[in-house]
């Protein structure tokens, strides 16, 4: 397995942990807890946007990791 498979299947679950974060937000009445799975959300997402820099980087670097 490729560094560029592993870092897509890495990326595909943040992806998806962070859309379930954003349900139970919206499923919640608790604003405590809306709140918190929002900010998890987030963080989430700002760790998919920094594996993504990462990511775009490996694939220019190394024309072999290319998909």
């Amino acid at each position: 397995m490729t560094v560029a498979t592993q870092m897509q299947q890495v990326m595909s679950g943040i992806q998806s942990a962070s859309a379930s974060l954003k349900n139970f937000a919206l499923q919640t009445e608790d604003q405590q807890a809306k709140q918190d799975f929002q900010q998890l959300a987030q963080n989430l997402d700002n760790a998919y946007q920094t594996l993504e820099k990462r990511n775009q980087f490996i694939q220019s670097q190394e024309p072999q990791y290319k998909q």
